[in-house]
């Protein structure tokens, strides 16, 4: 069973902020969903070929050579701080 703690906990994993009402209302759909798979699990699926891909087409990106005239001035002058000839990001993970 799906219980709005683990819903909480999730939307904490995810950065998603929710009310104690919406953390109710997906406890409800979340559980729904997996009863769902529940059912999907007792089809008899024996008589059905295995796939191993959906599409039949390359989905590998063509080679191609690196542009030869990229400048990346514009791009140093545009953001609020570098260091070392990189972009500096604001950190978005924790260790722990």
């Amino acid at each position: 069973m799906i219980l709005p703690k683990d819903v909480k906990k999730t939307a904490e994993l995810a950065r998603i902020k929710l009310d104690a009402k919406e953390e109710k209302e997906l406890a409800v759909e979340l559980e729904s969903i997996l009863g769902y798979i529940e059912k999907l699990k007792e089809v008899d699926v024996s008589g059905v070929a295995e796939a191993g891909h959906v599409f039949h087409h390359n989905d590998f990106k063509k080679d191609e050579p690196p542009k030869e005239n990229f400048n990346p001035a514009p791009l140093f002058e545009a953001v609020p701080e570098t260091e070392r000839g990189f972009v500096k990001v604001k950190k978005v993970l924790d260790k722990g």
